[in-house]
């Protein structure tokens, strides 16, 4: 192929993304220079961030309109001029939502064996493994006996989240979108209880759960479930806000919790935190998960959508619920 596939920023997206917010073309695939690596992109991760990433500054600079879209993914290196990565090496990296991109030793690639499945690499093994494994056990600090509560629980982090505590002795209790969705925490993951927002009161069920309140909440979503549990929160009780999703459509009128104030009686923390602060001990939490995963402990879903071009559709599904798991685009074999 002499040509690259790719999907740019057409405009900054105003409320949810639209088709309108991007648009399609080629360019010719470039050449590696001195200590870059040319990479055939295999599969993009969808994730909440790139939400953010095309609209505005955050922990990274907007992604400029008209630039491809930003994303991570894992590929194979086609093209090497550097030393330390070979052609057929897989690896992750901010691939973008292109065909072939070019990284350099400076953006430290991730290496991937061989023999794991992608989406594996960049799901239960990547940046959404690594945010549940650091912020529970490093932000959150769970201990035994203590009441763990998730929101987006049946999401990719959430889930594995949930799990996570559950091997650490806790009750879990989990905030879904749907019966379904439900059901899988409290059956297939174990959850101890399960909460159905679009049709329960979240208030009234965090009483009923957590009768001695709750001592960490995992916050995937902000808004007002993040209100309704700190309006619950046990005494040191800990925030980890991970994400806000509810939010990230329209940022200028974010809801501001007014039970923030119970931080105060409570003597509790509310922290964020980004993954990238945790990389240079991604290892660790690997051969952690990976432990879980091989003795049964850690279930997983993933929901792969088949080519390039379904990437802006599929970034949507993520703020509809429409989705089990992961959601990963793969844009080639191999």
């Amino acid at each position: 192929m002499s040509q690259n596939r790719q999907i740019l920023l057409a405009r900054r997206p105003q409320g949810a993304v639209g088709p309108d917010d991007f648009q399609r073309a080629t360019a010719a695939i470039p050449e590696p220079g001195e200590g870059e690596l040319l990479v055939r992109t295999l599969m993009v991760s969808i994730d909440p961030t790139i939400r953010g990433w095309i609209d505005r500054d955050t922990y990274l600079p907007a992604v400029p309109v008209g630039d491809v879209v930003r994303s991570v993914g894992l590929g194979v290196v086609t093209a090497s001029r550097s030393a330390a990565y070979s052609v057929g090496d897989h690896v992750i990296g901010l691939l973008g939502w292109q065909e072939h991109a070019i990284l350099s030793d400076k953006d430290r690639p991730t290496p991937v064996p061989g023999w794991m499945d992608p989406a594996d690499a960049l799901s239960v093994f990547g940046v959404t493994g690594m945010t549940a494994y650091f912020g529970l056990t490093d932000v959150g600090q769970a201990k035994a006996g203590e009441t763990v509560v998730v929101s987006a629980a049946a999401g990719a982090t959430g889930s594995i989240v949930g799990q996570l505590a559950k091997v650490r002795g806790c009750r879990v209790v989990g905030i879904a979108g749907s019966d379904a969705k439900c059901a899988w925490l409290t059956g297939e993951l174990g959850f101890d209880a399960a909460i159905q927002y679009k049709r329960e009161d979240v208030g009234a069920r965090l009483r009923e759960t957590c009768p001695d309140g709750v001592h960490i909440y995992f916050d995937n979503v902000g808004g007002p479930i993040l209100n309704a549990v700190l309006g619950r929160l046990a005494m040191r009780g800990r925030v980890v806000l991970c994400g806000a999703i509810s939010q990230y459509d329209d940022l200028s009128s974010t809801y501001g919790p007014p039970n923030y104030v119970n931080l105060i009686a409570r003597r509790g923390r509310m922290e964020g935190f980004l993954i990238m602060d945790y990389a240079s001990r991604f290892m660790e939490g690997a051969m952690e998960l990976g432990r879980l995963l091989a003795e049964g402990k850690l279930k997983h879903r993933t929901t792969v959508v088949e080519g390039l071009d379904e990437a802006p559709a599929t970034l949507r599904r993520l703020f509809t619920g429409d989705h089990e798991g992961k959601l990963l685009v793969r844009v080639a074999a191999g």
